[in-house]
C-alpha cells in the first residue's frame, strides 16, 4: 500500500540522507517542460511494463503533473511488486515547481 508525502516530508527524508528516488511519472515530453530538479523521468507505462527496478531499501516517490492518477497509478503499481517504501507526492511535480517559484 502506498501513501502520500507532502513537499516538506519529502525535503526532511531527504536532508536525513535518506535512499530516496523521485520518479516524475509524466511523458518526456511533460517532463522537459518543468520537472522537480532531482526527478527522474520513467513514464507510468515503463513503470508498469517492469522497466524499472528500484534497489533494495529504497524509498520511491511518484510524482506527475499535480499529483495525479499517473502518479497514484505507478505508486500502486510499485507497491505491489516490489517491498519498498512507495509514497505519491501531494501537489505532483507542478506543484512542487509553483511552491518553489512563490518561495
Amino acid at each position: 500500500m502506498h501513501k502520500s508525502i507532502t513537499r516538506e516530508e519529502l525535503k526532511q527524508l531527504l536532508l536525513n540522507q535518506k535512499d530516496v528516488f523521485v520518479i516524475d511519472v509524466r511523458s518526456e515530453d511533460e517532463y522537459a517542460s518543468g520537472h522537480i530538479p532531482f526527478a527522474t523521468n520513467i513514464p507510468v507505462e515503463n513503470v508498469e511494463a517492469g522497466d524499472f527496478v528500484a534497489k533494495e531499501g529504497q524509498i520511491l516517490v511518484t510524482a506527475c503533473g499535480r499529483g495525479g492518477g499517473r502518479a497514484r497509478r505507478a505508486a500502486a503499481f510499485l507497491s505491489e511488486n516490489s517491498a519498498n517504501e512507495v509514497y505519491t507526492l501531494e501537489g505532483g511535480s507542478l506543484g512542487w515547481l509553483d511552491h518553489e517559484i512563490s518561495s
